[in-house]
């Protein structure tokens, strides 16, 4: 029997024993998901590699550096562009962009293992830092504006993508790149809700009838956004953050 309420549906009501044995079960297709997952990764570190102008410049607090700049000494760069829409005022910015980005907080990490963490904005240097300041983000922040295409050779460079560098010396070398789903891995948000009983409540996932699914769906074609903004903006707008970004 289900669980009665005036919410939502809920699950069928069983007892512990009964429970039990369903969880064992999914635990192991999550094992198995765990180490495909290895496996996938394992694969990915014997990917080729290509190498990338070295010289090419990105923008910065103190004017242009190039690309070789931003890896900060390390041997290693994941580097997410983040899309911009010019001219827009930071209510219209990429609600997707924000999502993903302002996820990633504790650099340290990253640090220890060589690796820098930095985000390339499509936009120009002084409007979109301030679009940073606004969400209260710390991460190191440059301008493709002008070189995006470069770095983006063959790929449509307008959308977001998660790109993974490393260095020899003086030379730059592009090991890997995802985009659509893929930066997925920024948001431990999606991850949290994926172990909840609703998920994330969005039109496209295969749940049961009766759950709520009210995102993303033909009444509400906004995934990341409520009342008109990226919903990362209202609680800094509560706290007297400015917005704008002229």
């Amino acid at each position: 029997m289900h669980a009665q309420g005036a919410g939502p549906a809920l699950p069928p009501v069983v007892d512990r024993e009964t429970f039990q044995e369903a969880r064992e079960a999914l635990l192991t297709r999550e094992k198995l998901h765990t180490r495909e997952g290895d496996a996938i990764a394992a694969a990915r570190r014997r990917l080729p590699m290509v190498e990338v102008d070295a010289t090419i410049e990105v923008i910065g607090p103190d004017g242009p550096i190039t690309i070789l700049d931003v890896f900060e000494g390390r041997r290693q760069l994941i580097a997410y562009f983040h899309a911009w829409w010019p001219g827009r005022p930071a209510a219209e910015q990429c609600e997707g962009c924000t999502f993903f980005n302002s996820q990633v907080r504790e650099l340290s990490y990253l640090h220890s293992r060589d690796a820098t963490y930095a985000t390339l904005c499509k936009g120009p240097y002084e409007a979109s830092v301030r679009y940073r300041d606004f969400l209260g983000l710390d991460m190191p922040w440059y301008s493709v504006e002008e070189t995006a295409p470069q770095l983006l050779e063959g790929r449509d460079w307008q959308r977001h993508h998660l790109v993974c560098y490393v260095r020899d010396g003086e030379r730059v070398f592009e090991t890997y790149y995802t985009g659509g789903r893929g930066v997925e891995i920024m948001t431990p948000t999606h991850g949290l809700l994926d172990m909840t009983v609703y998920g994330r409540q969005e039109a496209w996932e295969d749940s049961p009838d009766g759950w709520p699914q009210p995102w993303y769906s033909a009444e509400n074609p906004e995934e990341w956004r409520t009342n008109g903004r990226p919903i990362a903006h209202w609680s800094r707008i509560e706290a007297g953050r400015s917005d704008e970004l002229t």
